[in-house]
């Protein structure tokens, strides 16, 4: 699959073909540097590996100074691999090659979207697997209406199975929203519209695939 790194910039909404009004998610796609080619001989497997957004060279290690110099670029922030890049690409992708969003994707294509999902924290059921509250305030609860309720048996099986949807750590997980159609692009800004939303925060990264 071929695909780009960038930033989400925020939600609005364009007029379809149809007339119908589609909320839609603005993203910075790339540039993208091209910083290894992967090929069967070498590595086993065909793959191109981009690199996205600069970082700062004082806190870039040695190791990846040098792995940035071969391809003959700046220290790059985010680095994503793409396995089995695009048929049309096949010999003509070299390293330190600028790759532009116009490069890979057309208007009407369908993308699939990686980011992590905002953190909420530490949550309880209700809020984290959509509890509906033990009791419903009746039978003389008493401040009880969020909590889970029993987790497990008694004498058999005398232990809370694995799995068990309890409070925890909500959020900044990896997601992967399929399918969305490319509304609009403008290469002039490197900029991509993409129909519905889209995993993250304003200014987080993500990983657009063809």
């Amino acid at each position: 699959m071929s695909g780009i790194i960038g930033k989400k910039i925020g939600m609005t909404s364009v007029f379809g073909a149809d007339g119908r009004n589609v909320a839609c998610t603005l993203i910075e796609a790339g540039p993208c540097v091209v910083t290894q080619v992967k090929n069967e001989d070498t590595d086993g497997y065909t793959a191109v590996q981009l690199g996205y957004g600069e970082r700062k060279e004082k806190r870039t290690t040695k190791a990846l100074k040098g792995h940035f110099a071969k391809a003959k670029t700046t220290p790059k922030q985010h680095l994503v691999e793409f396995r089995d890049f695009r048929v049309e690409f096949d010999g003509g992708v070299e390293l330190g090659q600028e790759l532009s969003v116009a490069d890979i994707f057309q208007e009407e294509d369908f993308v699939d979207v990686i980011a992590n999902s905002k953190g909420k924290g530490f949550q309880g059921v209700v809020k984290r697997h959509n509890f509906g509250g033990v009791g419903q305030a009746t039978h003389g609860q008493h401040n009880r209406l969020r909590a889970p309720g029993s987790i497990g048996g008694a004498s058999y099986p005398a232990r809370v199975f694995k799995g068990m949807r309890m409070a925890g750590r909500t959020g900044n997980d990896r997601v992967k929203v399929t399918n969305l159609q490319v509304m609009k692009i403008i290469p002039e800004k490197n900029l991509i519209l993409v129909s519905g939303s889209v995993p993250g925060p304003k200014n987080g990264t993500v990983i657009l695939e063809k």
